[in-house]
């Protein structure tokens, strides 16, 4: 599926509910509970806009009344002519980035990393998975540090005892260490019990002074072994590793540190980047490359996943039906995190987000 296949989706919808708020979507003139179906309000519409940047939806329905549904810091809201009540409420932190020359991107991506925690969990998707990856969280807790929301993982990030989060066929993924070490160095020390059975399973992985087993599928030593360092770091524990010199298509994902210890190879490839568009924008933040705009949805939501093999698409029919027989998730926390992360660091930007 070509990203232009992406954003074919017939569906106009919109999704409230960022944070631990209760999950809803507007969608065809329903506002719906977005895990049940369950209809809460349903207006005859002669018009609606939806404005995905302001968390706002606006209809003007045949009894000639204005509707309003927004979310702002303070919660979830629904107005209907002169009456106003809160859906949900829960405290967050809405930036909007002004004068930042991707201030609209940036308010809906971080809209979209949000809408994807469910009951303190950060979810790649909240509609066709059920876990945490520790993967994509750690990309959304770096999100999450900028714009002062980290804290609606620690409950999460606490209760942590497993080093790995074994999403992919049960498969210890060694780079889940450094992000389960990342992720605790967040609201912990080095005390915190998860630290133990980390530092007991890299004996597992090592490889003389790097670590490497499968992640995704494949070994990717030099991706690996920078998520332990990393995470080792965040901690302050002793760092006896060292990245080796080899060829790793991965590398260039950890574009946090590290830069210089990269080994040239072959980039993703064109239909890996339609389907995974994240890995194409960390390896054009770690290259430095023009950010590639044309992996950034051109209509709500921005980001996506398509055709991963642990899915379970049929949750995206709330949706709509050609998102499941697209096989194709949105949004996307992993891919909204990477592409926040890269344009908040772009002040000259080649095209102007803003639309």
């Amino acid at each position: 599926m070509g990203v232009s296949e992406r954003s074919k989706g017939t569906s106009r919808f919109f999704l409230f509910g960022m944070g631990n708020r209760r999950k809803l979507i507007y969608r065809a003139g329903k506002l719906m509970d977005a895990f049940t179906g369950e209809v809460l309000r349903r207006w005859k519409v002669i018009s609606e806009a939806i404005e995905p940047a302001e968390y706002c939806v606006r209809l003007q329905t045949a009894n000639d009344c204005e509707v309003t549904i927004l979310e702002d810091e303070e919660g979830v809201w629904l107005m209907e002519g002169e009456d106003g009540i809160p859906l949900s409420l829960s405290p967050l932190r809405l930036p909007r980035f002004e004068g930042h020359p991707y201030a609209c991107d940036l308010r809906l991506l971080h809209h979209e990393v949000l809408i994807n925690i469910v009951d303190g969990k950060p979810l790649p998707n909240l509609f066709v998975y059920r876990r945490p990856w520790l993967r994509d969280a750690a990309m959304m807790a770096m999100v999450l540090e900028k714009t002062g929301n980290v804290g609606l993982l620690e409950g999460w990030v606490m209760t942590l005892c497993d080093p790995f989060d074994r999403n992919n066929n049960g498969i210890p993924e060694p780079d889940n260490l450094g992000q389960a070490l990342y992720l605790v160095s967040l609201f912990a020390d080095a005390s915190h019990p998860l630290v133990a059975k980390v530092l007991a399973a890299v004996p597992e992985f090592q490889r003389g002074r790097h670590i490497c087993g499968l992640t995704d599928f494949a070994e990717h030593p030099v991706y690996q072994t920078k998520w332990l360092k990393y995470g080792l770091q965040r901690l302050g524990l002793p760092d006896p590793f060292v990245i080796p010199e080899v060829p790793d298509s991965y590398s260039a994902l950890f574009w946090m540190a590290y830069r210089d210890a990269h080994v040239p190879c072959p980039r993703f490839s064109p239909e890996m980047a339609a389907r995974y568009p994240y890995l194409a924008w960390a390896e054009a933040h770690f290259y430095g490359d023009d950010p590639p705009m044309h992996l950034k949805g051109d209509n709500y939501p921005l980001s996506w996943e398509a055709q991963a093999s642990q899915a379970d698409y049929e949750g995206m029919r709330i949706l709509g039906d050609e998102w499941v027989t697209n096989r194709t998730a949105v949004p996307h926390a992993w891919h909204a995190a990477e592409m926040f992360l890269y344009l908040l660091e772009r002040k000259n930007p080649s095209v102007n987000g803003c639309r």
